[in-house]
């Protein structure tokens, strides 16, 4: 199937470097709320990169659930295949795709486990069927049948009944601490706006006008 005619043009206002806050997450987050805003769909939703030890990568998407000046989280089942990457290879990327708003913002850094405490806290606020598919889960491994998945889940509602689901040991957290985050917009004839922030020795955010 050839899809070359398929295409179309970027209209929206450019950014210029003197629109940018001088710190990453808090352009992060004005355009977050932007994305929120105007009602696109799961704005919270990332592509997230692995590798494993031999460079193997793996790409699904996943969604955040906090971030600050500190880094970006997300939550996953630690035996997982992401989990599984993680462990051997903490280089990461991640990619928000807002495509109606013309915009993606791109950040690479490393992963790391963020406290059990933080995790439980996390845990406990999530509705009670997404703890109960957290807790039954072995995120990644082949399963024979939806119904043995739907036995496992109707297993434990029995088993839990009038409990509090406990957090599975597998199952946390992990903080995306970046080195670099490119916010990119689309402009006309492919001439995009695309800012670079990277991070220097000394911890502080430099930015930098990237070819389109």
């Amino acid at each position: 199937m050839d899809l070359s005619d398929i295409r179309r043009e970027y209209i929206t206002k450019g950014i210029m470097r003197n629109d940018l806050a001088s710190c990453p997450f808090e352009q992060f987050e004005l355009w977050f709320n932007q994305a929120q805003d105007s009602e696109l769909g799961d704005p919270s939703a990332f592509s997230l990169a692995t590798a494993s030890a031999s460079g193997q990568p793996t790409l699904r998407t996943v969604l955040l659930k906090y971030f600050d000046a500190s880094g970006f989280v997300f939550f996953t089942n630690y035996n997982s295949q992401k989990g599984n990457q993680l462990s051997e290879n903490a280089q990461v990327a991640m990619l928000f795709p807002w495509l109606p708003l013309e915009r993606q913002i791109k950040i690479t850094g490393s992963a790391e486990k963020i406290s059990t405490a933080q995790s439980a806290k996390y845990f406990a606020s999530r509705p009670r069927g997404s703890q109960l598919g957290a807790w039954i889960s072995a995120q990644s491994d082949a399963l024979q049948s939806r119904k043995i998945l739907e036995d496992k889940f109707a297993r434990a509602l029995k088993k839990l009944a009038g409990k509090e689901v406990p957090m599975p040991n597998s199952w946390g957290g992990y903080k995306v601490v970046p080195t670099s985050i490119e916010f990119w917009q689309g402009r006309e004839n492919r001439l995009h706006d695309r800012f670079r922030y990277d991070i220097n020795e000394s911890g502080d955010w430099g930015i930098t006008r990237l070819e389109p």
